[in-house]
């Protein structure tokens, strides 16, 4: 067994509390409210298993909290700090100048998220929705310059009323797109020890879901090679809601549902981090069989917790409530049995954290 060492009993700082690693073979779901400690702590069992597996790390990160992972704290143990920095972490920005851009073809979605981007419906937009279908290579990279005037020169009225989709969305002028350079992908399929995708530069707000949306599809794609990766989706609920608004929101959802569902046998793990659970679509939400749970106040919450995580006792999911920040309760298959844990000390850096009041110096 390889053990993870996250922290401690809570109330006994002298019993050191350990995951399984191996039982992040299942899905896992990682709960607390703002405020609990939640992403310095998953920042905890994700070096953990940095240090201690060859399981690579696929992090969608939304606030740029774990761009920093590959950077060790001067308080380090220097054993530790050494594997960190050995390891092969990268980190892919949106909508930096700096760093390796973060960047998806839009020829390798499939046809259906393709129209999704495009919110093209395949019966109330028939015309467009065929060019779509039969744009083939001359859409290569999504090239604005070369897409629309080949489209509009062809007299056709349905690749002109394309090309009018295109630029009245603005999906041309998006940061995402690779435009003929190497994209994210590429990197993923290397499987480096840990891919951080930082979510939150885009400047349009749907560019990060569709993000998502073509590293998933990706990955479901070449499930038949059976290569393990454990999936981390930090602020779940922006990328698995119960409720999908958007054609690109009910694509990534269903994605979600399906690897959640069928992904484990090909070596697709979750781990989803969120603030409530009734923020995550319930049929994700069964699939998990590991729990970290941190400070929860609302009742509703907790009662919801209970009922969808049988194997933790209800007494202990509601202790929760009372939790100070860095407590959690761990329960399912990747602990022997649900234990309280004061959290350990991180060896990375954390990008994120709170901002404090700015206040008068003393007079």
């Amino acid at each position: 067994m390889t053990n993870l060492t996250i922290g401690s009993a809570l109330g006994d700082p002298d019993i050191a509390v350990h995951l399984d690693a191996r039982r992040f073979n299942r899905h896992t779901f990682w709960c607390g409210q703002s405020g609990s400690g939640k992403t310095y702590a998953l920042g905890v069992v994700l070096e953990q298993l940095l240090l201690n597996t060859e399981l690579p790390l696929l992090i969608l990160d939304p606030n740029g909290d774990y761009t920093r992972l590959r950077e060790t704290r001067s308080s380090a143990h220097g054993a530790d700090a050494s594997k960190i920095t050995a390891r092969d972490i990268r980190v892919f920005r949106s909508g930096a100048t700096e760093g390796e851009p973060l960047r998806v073809r839009y020829t390798e979605l499939s046809t259906a998220s393709k129209a999704a981007v495009l919110q093209l419906d395949p019966i109330a937009d028939a015309d467009e929705y065929n060019v779509l279908l039969h744009a083939g290579a001359d859409a290569r990279d999504f090239d604005a310059e070369h897409l629309l005037g080949r489209l509009r020169a062809s007299g056709d009225p349905g690749e002109t009323r394309l090309a009018n989709r295109m630029e009245n969305l603005q999906v041309l002028e998006w940061d995402l797109w690779s435009r003929g350079a190497s994209t994210v992908l590429e990197a993923i399929d290397e499987r480096p020890h840990a891919t951080v995708l930082d979510l939150g530069g885009f400047a349009h707000p749907v560019e990060p879901k569709v993000a998502a949306l073509a590293v998933l599809e990706h990955l479901w794609a070449h499930r038949e090679e059976r290569r393990p990766v454990l999936i981390v989706i930090d602020e779940a609920h922006n990328l698995c809601s119960p409720t999908p608004q958007t054609a690109v929101e009910r694509a990534l959802t269903e994605q979600l549902v399906q690897i959640a569902a069928e992904g484990r046998k090909f070596g697709l793990w979750l781990l989803l981090s969120t603030q409530r659970p009734t923020k995550i679509h319930p049929n994700v939400l069964s699939q998990c069989d590991n729990l970290a749970l941190m400070r929860v106040n609302a009742p509703r919450d907790l009662a919801e917790i209970a009922d969808v995580f049988g194997f933790a006792p209800e007494d202990d999911i509601r202790r929760s409530s009372g939790f100070a920040q860095g407590q959690a309760l761990f329960a399912g298959g990747f602990i022997a049995q649900p234990t309280f844990v004061q959290m350990g000390a991180r060896i990375t850096e954390e990008a994120g954290g709170d901002v404090k009041v700015p206040l008068r110096p003393a007079e």
